[in-house]
This record gives structure tokens, sequence and C-alpha cells, in this order.
């Protein structure tokens, strides 16, 4: 199976440092994004990775070209303006070969099992909503404890990993989130479907504090790089 990297952002919430480099390659415990990704992809068994990227693509090519190790295929789909998840993925489509395919939201880090995705077309990973606050209990007006970051129990949000048949390219927007048209019209019509990860680690790089966060948890969980 093919698997698509969404790597074309610019990732303004992570300046400066991406004045000077692209998001993919910056590095978590000195391991750049794109290379967690392509090693957690090759551990399911993933072949053929495309690299949809666009602001500073020209580093990406040039770190993975110098990478040669990695023992899998990989392409890159290069995009010349922001075309929003979905036209990136309308733009690689002469690149899917496969009858399904994953996509992999560029600033991912988990440990979910993708396999479990396989048997369902047209499916969203979802994992349990985490609360960007630290929460308190209280009873009246009396608190009783403070609580750093939690699930919020089944309550579902998007993990940025699908897998897509490749029909779905004829319906995807040249310009635009596949999040905001195709996902909504497919739910609409009922031919979406989600797959819930309870437990497995999983960090969407968003901000610094993302970065140190996923650092920390990276450095005492056991992630083959």
């Amino acid at each position: 199976m093919q698997a698509l990297i969404l790597a074309g952002g610019q990732g303004s919430r992570l300046k400066p440092i991406t004045d000077y480099i692209p998001k993919p390659l910056i590095p978590i415990n000195n391991v750049p994004i794109i290379e967690w990704q392509i090693r957690y992809l090759k551990k399911f068994k993933i072949e053929n990775v495309v690299i949809c990227s666009g602001y500073k693509s020209e580093q990406i090519q040039n770190y993975l070209e110098h990478k040669r190790n990695f023992g899998i295929k990989i392409q890159h789909s290069v995009e010349d303006v922001p075309l929003g998840t979905g036209g990136a993925l309308k733009k690689a489509a002469k690149i899917i070969k496969d009858k399904t395919f994953l996509v992999l939201n560029g600033d991912v880090i988990t440990t979910i099992d993708i396999t479990k995705l396989y048997k369902t077309p047209n499916a969203i990973a979802l994992v349990e909503l985490r609360t960007r606050f630290g929460t308190v209990d209280f009873d009246g007006m009396r608190i009783n404890n403070f609580r750093e970051k939690k699930r919020v129990q089944n309550i579902w949000m998007n993990a940025g990993i699908y897998h897509l048949e490749k029909n779905i390219l004829k319906d995807l927007p040249r310009k635009g989130a596949i999040e905001d048209t195709v996902f909504l019209d497919y739910a609409k019509k009922g031919i979406l479907s989600g797959v819930s990860f309870k437990d497995a680690l999983w960090f969407s790089i968003d901000s610094h504090k993302d970065l140190e966060e996923c650092s920390h948890a990276l450095a005492f969980k056991s992630i083959k790089k």
C-alpha cells in the first residue's frame, strides 16, 4: 500500500524555526519529524511513500536524498502554491497506483496501529479529545485537585490519518482542505467511517509546546527510529 505524507504547510506557529527550515525537518530528539513518520510507516510494511510538499520543498528532498537508508521508495509531489490538503492529494493523483492508499498529516507523531484501518476504506483514525488546558476538580467553591491535559473520554477527534479509496480523488477540490469539502459531503452521505484508537501515543506538532511535550513523551516511550 502507498502512503502520502501531507508536508506542504508553512508551520507559521513554529516561527522562527520555520523561517529557516520547513516544519517536516524540525528535529524531535534529534530526528526530523519527516523521518519519524517514514520509519513509522515502514514499521507497518509501507514500501512506497509520496511526500506532498510545498514550502521549502527542496530542503525536504535534499534531506531524504541524503538519507538513503530508509529501504523504501520515496516519491515527491511538489505544489507551487499552497493547495490545501485536498488540493495536494489531487495533484499527487497520477502517482497513486493502488485502489486504496493511506494519508498522514505531516505533523503527526503517533504509535497508532494503522493496520486496523486497512480493512475499512474511506476511514479516518480517531483519538480521544485532549484538553489544551489543565482542568480542576471542585466541589461547590472548593478546588480539590488540579490535572494537566487529559483525554476527554468518548469524545473523538480526527487523528490526521486516513485510508482512502482512489476514486475519492475525482471529488477532491483543486484547492482546499479535504476536511472541509469531501469529508463533510461523504459524512452526510454515510460513506465515511471512523476507527477509534484509545491508548495510542499521538501528537500533532503545531506549536513550540507541542514539540516540548512530544519530545518528553518519546523519551519515555519505546518507538523504533
